[in-house]
């Protein structure tokens, strides 16, 4: 029982989410040191005196023997998680930020080593204040090569601190108005930084020019002696070599694990007929990239957000349960059950999988969106407007006036559907087609409501046409004139389209009538035509004349209902 205890707990220490919030945590903290320590560095641009005075609040607090064994803890966790999630990654093939991230994650230990051991180290156990003259004068004057190491370290870790920020805070909702001013303050803070660090090692240099300084500063200070200076180095290379071992013996281990799991291959088979084998223990993710498949994923495998989502087509019964922060990503988006994520899913029996975004998604899609945005069919209200004679208005126009006249009616037909409570799903041409009822749900009130909005955007586009009429009376020889068609019934609605082109719209049956409903308004000369439906489910007061309306590719007339001018319309409350 103990036995089992203790497996368990093992488990659940190795649980790849328990390793990604440790990474995340210990990832903060070693940010918040990186980015008060370059803060420091900065004051050197002042002065020297400026350095040894910040270097005390700095020191103040990460010296406090709480924070400092904090910050120990979240140094000796962060390379171990590291180097786990280096051992488990079953291809190296990744992104170009999610590779240079651990390349400089790698480089960051051997960069510091020598700064950390003579400084922090070196001071506790030496008995010695670790000033910026003693830092400075160590790297400007007497080993210039470790200064130039020391700049270039302080690089390597922001940008690496600054790539591990980046995944994170993208997927916050208000990071795309904030990024612009959060890139210029990760560009300006090394810099200044460095800077900082140029101006007080002169200044320091130039002190040396009065020969009592150094003694004095060094008496007061007590600067460890050669025999120190030894030790630190010889810990140092004892160090450089323990990451060396480390690192080699983790690819070796991967290694190892590839050449035993090699006759135990797993076929995964896309969609579009390409396939890859992978060993147990790979991730789907994974294996688009070792198959060189574009696999969308913002927040680089991490399993934060949903955009690496596929569909299980087969094999879903051979699957592992997915974990309780996969499901709740997945509910977070409203994902059906055949869903996963391919950054958290590790077959272990060949499957067929379909990627549900396309490899260019973005941080957009990976937010919290209503489940019909991946594709869900519902019964909705179509409405269909035309401008009508703008061909003949066009030609006697010069380009500009026609890109101005269009848009003021746009500006007054997208205000109508809004304000109505419809989604404007685009402007074709001349044209505008929106949805309602999409946000409502299903049933008969859901139906109800749908109907009514639609025609609420119907009589208020009327409305603001002839407002726009009134206002352009001086530059138009007639009044502009619409016809707008309205059907409700089932379509299919989701994000459609490629690439930065995808947006939601809705596809069917519906829509087509929807289409043809509003060309019936030439044939029967009025401004609006909706379906015998939507007059039923909306309670509209009887208004205007009932046409049967035979619609290209149906067998069945349909019943429409043709009013005059849609302001007309007695809509009772509700709207």
């Amino acid at each position: 029982m103990a036995d089992a205890n203790a497996d368990r707990v093992w488990n659940r220490i190795l649980d790849r989410q328990t390793l990604g919030r440790v990474r995340l945590v210990t990832g903060l903290v070693l940010f918040a040191y990186v980015l008060t320590h370059n803060l420091n560095h900065a004051l050197g641009i002042v002065s020297l005196n400026a350095l040894e005075v910040g270097r005390q609040v700095f020191l103040a607090f990460w010296r406090f023997p709480p924070i400092e064994m904090a910050l120990l803890a979240s140094v000796t966790l962060h390379i171990g998680v590291a180097l786990i999630a280096l051992y488990r990654r079953h291809s190296l093939r990744m992104p170009f930020w999610e590779g240079a991230q651990l390349v400089l994650g790698l480089a960051t230990p051997p960069l510091l080593m020598l700064h950390v051991l003579g400084t922090a180290y070196a001071s506790e156990r030496f008995d010695f204040v670790d000033s910026y003259s003693f830092v400075l004068l160590s790297l400007w004057v007497f080993l210039p090569g470790y200064g130039a190491l020391q700049a270039l370290a302080v690089l390597v870790t922001w940008i690496h601190g600054c790539i591990g920020m980046a995944y994170w805070l993208r997927l916050k909702s208000w990071y795309p108005t904030a990024r612009p001013y959060l890139f210029a303050f990760a560009v300006m803070l090394p810099l200044l930084a460095l800077i900082g660090f140029v101006d007080g090692g002169r200044e320091a240099a130039e002190k040396l020019e009065n020969p009592d300084w150094l003694q004095q500063i060094a008496a007061a200070q007590n600067w460890p002696g050669g025999d120190a200076i030894a030790e630190v180095y010889f810990l140092q290379r004892l160090g450089l070599w323990i990451c060396a071992g480390l690192l080699a013996f983790v690819l070796f281990a991967r290694f190892l694990r590839q050449q035993l799991n090699r006759r135990r291959a797993i076929l995964v088979t896309y969609d579009n007929g390409k396939s890859v084998r992978i060993q147990a223990g790979t991730s789907l993710l994974e294996a688009s990239r070792m198959a060189n498949i574009p696999h969308a994923s913002v927040c680089g495998g991490r399993g934060r957000c949903s955009t690496c989502r596929v569909r299980i087509n087969t094999g879903a019964d051979q699957l592992p349960l997915p974990s309780e922060d996969e499901k709740r990503v997945l509910a977070r988006v409203g994902a059906a059950p055949d869903t996963r994520l391919a950054c958290q899913l590790r077959p272990l029996a060949p499957l067929t999988i379909t990627p549900l975004l396309p490899a260019q998604a973005g941080p957009r899609q990976a937010l919290a969106r209503p489940d019909f945005h991946a594709g869900r069919e519902m019964e909705i209200a179509i409405l269909f407007a035309d401008l009508r004679g703008f061909t003949q208005l066009s030609e006697q126009r010069l380009p500009y006036d026609v890109v101005f006249l269009l848009n003021r009616y746009f500006k007054a037909m997208g205000e109508a559907v809004t304000e109505a409570g419809g989604y404007l799903d685009k402007f074709i041409g001349d044209g505008v087609m929106a949805l309602f009822g999409i946000k409502e749900g299903v049933g008969a009130i859901a139906g109800e409501t749908a109907c009514r909005q639609a025609l609420d955007a119907a009589q208020r586009m009327s409305r603001n046409l002839a407002e726009l009429n009134r206002h352009l009376a001086h530059d138009l020889k007639a009044p502009l004139r619409i016809g707008i068609g309205i059907h409700f019934g089932p379509v299919i609605v989701g994000d459609m389209g490629f690439g930065a082109n995808q947006h939601l719209t809705a596809i069917g049956d519906t829509v087509n009538t929807a289409s043809r409903l509003e060309t019936a308004t030439k044939e029967l000369d009025c401004q609006l035509v909706i379906s015998e439906h939507v007059a039923t489910a909306a309670g509209l007061a009887p208004l205007g004349a009932r046409h049967p309306l035979q619609i290209r590719g149906r067998e069945a007339v349909l019943e429409v209902l043709a009013i005059k001018d849609a302001h007309d319309l007695q809509l009772g409350e509700g709207i």
